[in-house]
């Protein structure tokens, strides 16, 4: 089983970067694809970015491509996901989740197991 702990938030003015991590226990954690996810106060968990587990595929949502990047390190059994020219509406709580082992890891849906989350906010 593999366990997720999420870190790196933090408050950052618009424009400004930040790198998140999530850091996995567990052997199998190369098996999985990772996602991340945010969710805003009074909002709803929205989809961010997913990561397969071969490090060579990733999807990112409308909201936040060409501005984020998702990477892994499976030595490290680490996924990072660094996010440049932060925008106020960026602000939220960011979870990662591993994949259920369903075939699809491009959607919200496909993860679960989510970390506690590490807050990010951004100031306009």
């Amino acid at each position: 089983q593999v366990q997720l702990v999420e870190s790196g938030g933090g408050l950052v003015q618009a424009g400004g970067s930040l790198r998140l991590s999530c850091a996995a226990s567990g052997r199998t954690f190369s098996n999985y694809a990772i996602g991340w996810c945010r969710q805003a106060p009074g909002k709803e968990r929205e989809f961010v970015a997913s990561i397969h587990w071969s490090g060579r595929m990733s999807y990112y949502s409308d909201s936040v491509k060409g501005r984020v990047t998702i990477s892994r390190d499976d030595a490290k059994k680490i996924v990072y996901l660094q996010m440049n020219n932060l925008k106020p509406e960026d602000t939220g709580t960011y979870y990662c989740g591993h994949d259920r082992a369903s075939g699809y890891w491009s959607d919200l849906v496909d993860f679960d197991s989510w970390g506690q989350g590490t807050q990010v906010t951004v100031s306009s």
